[in-house]
C-alpha cells in the first residue's frame, strides 16, 4: 500500500515538473539539438551585434558539445576575441593562453599571441588612464612586461605572420615606455633627496634599455643624483655619455621636468 503511494506521488511530481517547464519555457535550452555549424552562426552574429556576453555562452556551447570539432578551436579563439571587445582583458588573456597550450601549432596561433599582446597592451591604460591622459610610464609595468613578451613571442617564433609588423611596432613602444617608468621612479627619488637611489633606477634604465630615448632624461637624472652626492667621476661620466649621445638634449637648454636649475653644473 505505501508502495503505491510512492508511486503515485512520484508520478504527480513528474507531471508537475513537465507542467512548470511548459509554464516557464524560458527555462528551456532553445539551442538544444543545434548543430555546431548553427551554434556557430549564432555566436558570430552575436559577437557582430555586439553581444558579447551571449556570443560567449554560444562557444563555450560549442566546446562543450563539439570538443573535437573544428568549430571548437575557432570557438575558442573567439571566445578570447570577445573578452577583449568586452573589456575584460585578464579573461581575454586566460583563453589566449589555454589556446596556446592547447594548440601551439595551429595556423592561427600567431593571431592568439597578437591578440594576448594587444589585451595586455591596453590593460595597462584601462579606462581611468585613457580619461584622465595618464602616461603608460606613471603606472605598474606589469602588463607591459607581457604585453611586450607575447610580441616578441609572436616576432621570435612566427617572423612571417601578418601581424609581425606591427607586433615590431608595439615592442618598440613599450621598450620605451618601460625604460620611461624606471626614469620616471628614479625622478621621484631625486625630488626626495633620495640620490642613491635615483642614480641606480637611472642606470638601470640604461643598462637594461640601451637604446631607450627615455635615457636622455635617465642622464641627466644621474648627472644632478651625483652631484648631490659629490661624486664628481661618476657625475662627469654620465655628463660625457649624455653629451656624446644627445649633444642636442632639450636639457642641455635649460629646461627639465625634474629640476629647473640643473643646467647650472654645465656651465662649471
Amino acid at each position: 500500500m505505501i508502495r503505491n503511494s510512492l508511486t503515485v506521488i512520484a508520478a504527480l511530481a513528474a507531471g508537475w515538473l513537465v507542467g512548470a517547464c511548459a509554464l516557464f519555457p524560458g527555462d528551456v535550452d532553445e539551442t538544444r539539438g543545434w548543430s555546431a555549424a548553427k551554434l556557430y552562426a549564432e555566436a558570430r552574429t552575436q559577437l557582430d551585434e555586439r553581444s558579447y556576453q551571449e556570443a560567449i555562452k554560444l562557444y563555450e556551447k560549442i566546446e562543450a558539445r563539439y570538443p573535437y570539432g573544428r568549430f571548437a578551436q575557432q570557438a575558442q579563439i573567439e571566445v578570447a576575441y570577445a573578452h577583449f571587445k568586452d573589456q575584460d582583458p585578464a579573461l581575454a588573456i586566460s583563453a589566449a593562453d589555454r589556446f596556446i597550450k592547447l594548440h601551439p601549432n595551429h595556423p592561427s596561433v600567431d593571431y592568439v599571441y597578437y591578440l594576448k599582446g594587444l589585451a595586455n597592451f591596453n590593460e595597462d591604460l584601462g579606462i581611468l588612464g585613457f580619461i584622465g591622459g595618464q602616461d603608460l610610464s606613471e603606472r605598474d609595468p606589469k602588463a607591459a612586461r607581457e604585453a611586450f613578451y607575447a610580441f616578441k613571442e609572436l616576432v621570435t617564433r612566427l617572423p612571417d605572420s601578418k601581424y609581425t609588423p606591427d607586433s615590431i611596432q608595439r615592442m618598440n613602444y613599450l621598450v620605451n615606455a618601460l625604460a620611461a617608468h624606471e626614469v620616471h621612479v628614479a625622478r621621484y627619488y631625486l625630488k626626495r633627496g633620495a640620490y642613491v637611489a635615483a642614480a641606480n633606477r637611472a642606470q638601470g634604465s640604461l643598462t637594461t634599455y640601451p637604446q631607450a630615448p627615455a635615457n636622455e632624461e635617465g642622464l641627466l637624472i644621474m648627472v644632478q643624483a651625483y652631484d648631490a652626492l659629490g661624486m664628481k667621476d661618476l657625475r662627469n661620466d654620465a655628463e660625457r655619455v649624455m653629451l656624446k649621445n644627445f649633444p642636442n638634449s632639450r636639457f642641455l637648454k635649460g629646461g627639465s621636468r625634474a629640476d629647473a636649475s640643473w643646467w647650472q653644473i654645465w656651465n662649471w
